[in-house]
C-alpha cells in the first residue's frame, strides 16, 4: 500500500531493526539503560537543553512539559487550531487543571499583540497566566519564522512566563528555515519532538529542557504510567532518527513540491502553497474526496483527512517519487472515468 495518511505511518528502516534487535539495554526507570540514555543525551545536544527525557507519544510530552511548567488553577495561552488545543484529548485540563486563553491563528501563528491581551493581569478574579505554548512547524503546513519565535520568548520573558514548543516536527520546521534546530528552541524553555512521525522510528518522542524541568516531569512520566524498563530497545531506532534521519527530510520537502506541482496542474485540483514549508500538501477539489479515496484504496492508496476542504497529503520516508507518480496517474484515470460515465 501507498500510505499517504500522515507521516506517522512511517515503518522503521532496516537499519533500525538490526540496531533494535542488538540494543544494549538496561531498566530504564532506574536510570540504568544506556542506549536509552544515549538517546536522551543526544536529544538534549540537538536542541541545545540540558537535558531530556523519552515518553510514548508527542501527545504526552507536551501533556508532560504543561503538568511541569504549570500549577493547578493555571492558564495557557494555546491556538485555537493548535494540536494540543484540537487533538490531545482535553488532556492539559484533566492531568494538569489548567484552563485554555484561546488565540485565533494566522497561518499557524498568534498575533503577538493578541497574546500580550491574553496574559492576565493582577486581578482576584482572574487565574494566572503561566505558560504560552507554540506549535512549529504547525499541523496546517507552516513554518514559524524565528523572528516570530523570539518576539513571543521575549514577551513571556517580560512577564515572567514559560515558554513550550510542540515541535512535533521541529527538525522538518529546521530544514524549512534552513538552520539548526537549536537556532529553533533558543527562543522556549521546553520542546517536545517526534522521533514516529517522519525521522521513522516506530515509537515515542523526547521532551527537552532544564535538567530541573526534566527531572520533574520524569516523575510526572511515571506518575501516568509511562515509566518504561529496557526502553533501549525503542532507544537505538530513536538514535537513527536522530543521526541519520533528520538530514534526509529535505528529500520529503521536495518530493511534497513535485506532488504539489502535479496536482496543481489538472483543472480540478488546487494547492494551497501558502501551507507548503515543510512534507504536507493540502489540495482541494471540485470532485468529492470520499469517492476519490475509495477510488484511490481499490488500487493501493490511502489517503488521510480533511482540514476545512482541503485534503491533507503526507510524504514520507517510505513515499517515492515513484509512488507519487502512480498516485498522480490514478487521479488522471479517475477524472477520465468520471467524466466518460
Amino acid at each position: 500500500m501507498i500510505d499517504f495518511r500522515s507521516d506517522t505511518v512511517t515503518k522503521p528502516t532496516k537499519a533500525m531493526r538490526l540496531a533494535m534487535m542488538n540494543a544494549i539495554v538496561g531498566d530504564d526507570v532506574y536510570g540504568d539503560d544506556p542506549t536509552m540514555n544515549e538517546l536522551e543525551a543526544l536529544g538534549a545536544v540537538m536542541t541545545g537543553f540540558e537535558s531530556s527525557v523519552f515518553v510514548p507519544s508527542g501527545t504526552m510530552g507536551n501533556g508532560l512539559a504543561i503538568y511541569t511548567h504549570t500549577r493547578r488553577g493555571d492558564e495557557i495561552i494555546v491556538g485555537t487550531d493548535s494540536h494540543i488545543k484540537k487533538y490531545e484529548v482535553g488532556s492539559s485540563a484533566v492531568l494538569s487543571g489548567v484552563s485554555y486563553q484561546l488565540i485565533e491563528e494566522l497561518n499557524g501563528m498568534m498575533p503577538i499583540e493578541a497574546i500580550k491581551q491574553g496574559i492576565r493581569g493582577e486581578d482576584i478574579h482572574y487565574p494566572e497566566t503561566s505558560l504560552i505554548c507554540l506549535e512549529n512547524a504547525h499541523g496546517s503546513g507552516v513554518v514559524l519564522s524565528l523572528e516570530y519565535m523570539e518576539k513571543v520568548y521575549k514577551l513571556a520573558k517580560k512577564h515572567g512566563l514559560m515558554v513550550h514548543l510542540d515541535g512535533a516536527r521541529l527538525f522538518n520546521a529546521a530544514v524549512s528555515l534552513g538552520v539548526d534546530a537549536k537556532e529553533i528552541t533558543k527562543y522556549t524553555d521546553s520542546v517536545t519532538f517526534c522521533l514516529s512521525k517522519g525521522l521513522a522510528s516506530p515509537v515515542g518522542s523526547l521532551l527537552c529542557g532544564s535538567k530541573d524541568f526534566v527531572r520533574r516531569a520524569r516523575k510526572g512520566r511515571k506518575l501516568l504510567g509511562g515509566g518504561m524498563r529496557q526502553v533501549g530497545i525503542l532507544g537505538a531506532a530513536g538514535i537513527i532518527s536522530l543521526e541519520k534521519m533528520t538530514l534526509r527530510l529535505h528529500e520529503d520537502h521536495e518530493n511534497a513540491q513535485y506532488l504539489a506541482d502535479k496536482l496543481n496542474q489538472i483543472d480540478e485540483f488546487e494547492v494551497d502553497y501558502d501551507h507548503l514549508d515543510i512534507n504536507m500538501v493540502f489540495v482541494r477539489s471540485t470532485y468529492d474526496f470520499l469517492k476519490i479515496k475509495s477510488y484511490m484504496l481499490d488500487h493501493e492508496v490511502i489517503l488521510g483527512g480533511y482540514v476545512e476542504d482541503y485534503l491533507r497529503i503526507a510524504i514520507h520516508n517510505d513515499i517515492s517519487i515513484s509512488d507519487i507518480n502512480i498516485f498522480i496517474e490514478l487521479i488522471h484515470d479517475y477524472i477520465k472515468k468520471i467524466k466518460t460515465v
